[in-house]
């Protein structure tokens, strides 16, 4: 464990990125580039669950902390990543309470939780950390519930209270979509409801998270009390490299055959 989990606690504002193409090479890359965390994407990412723990062994050099997105709150889902060693785990269209409570009893062992218990796993050194891992999983794995429903915007409160729900994560398309606003994250519809998030997360010491677009948004959200903020993927990286890259070749090219 990398103390994601700590350090929100600790108040730090903390970066990171998304990881979508599911591979291992490019999720090491990214952890070498100094974000405090990545996301692995299980829900809208190109990688399988099968190829989640090359990823995460590639990470495990890094000091990215590791979060998975998993595609459902099932138990087996949520268990499942962090046996092969998610710090975190980051549930999707959440909408109620019941759905967020299903989430986090996923997440922890009994009595708190409904984890199946299993000992020759790699979170926790195939046996070796089993007892350490246990007693400190309560304190060390990050629940990270999305709000980005309308439904979910309703009781966010509610959720917000939820014992082991430690960050609300925003995601704004879905969210901006759902308020009938899509991609105007200016538009006052979406802004009052970032602003109640964050309430309602500070009055229960809960953080606050965001995926943004452009990284000279970051400092406003950090100014609004956003702890956890990403910007960009694995993809976008690759994609806006490579792009960039050919434009200035191509123009070069063009130079060329003018002179």
């Amino acid at each position: 464990m990398k103390g994601l989990k700590k350090r929100l606690a600790a108040g730090e504002t903390l970066s990171g990125c998304w990881l979508n193409l599911g591979s291992a090479l490019t999720a090491e890359i990214v952890g070498l580039a100094g974000f405090d965390w990545v996301l692995l994407d299980l829900e809208h990412g190109a990688g399988e669950p099968k190829d989640l723990l090359h990823q995460l062994q590639a990470l495990a050099n890094t000091t990215a902390a590791p979060v998975v997105r998993v595609e459902s709150v099932a138990r087996q889902r949520i268990h499942r990543v962090l046996d092969v060693g998610a710090e975190g785990v980051m549930c999707p269209q959440i909408k109620t309470v019941e759905d967020a409570i299903t989430a986090v009893k996923g997440m922890h062992y009994p009595p708190f939780g409904q984890r199946g218990v299993a000992k020759m796993i790699r979170a926790t050194g195939f046996g070796k950390n089993f007892d350490a891992y246990v007693a400190n999983s309560q304190e060390d794995i990050v629940g990270i519930i999305q709000i980005e429903t309308l439904e979910a915007l309703e009781n966010v409160e509610s959720i917000a209270a939820i014992d082991g729900v430690d960050v609300l994560f925003i995601g704004p398309a879905d969210l901006s979509m759902s308020l009938g606003v899509f991609g105007q994250l200016d538009h006052p519809l979406f802004t009052n409801a970032l602003k109640r998030i964050v309430t309602a997360a500070k009055k229960v010491g809960k953080s606050t998270g965001i995926l943004i677009f452009d990284p000279k948004d970051f400092a406003a959200y950090q100014a609004m009390g956003l702890q956890m903020i990403a910007c960009g993927s694995d993809a976008s990286f690759v994609a806006n490299g490579a792009a960039e890259l050919a434009k200035k070749l191509n123009q070069m090219k063009t130079d060329n055959m003018n002179n």
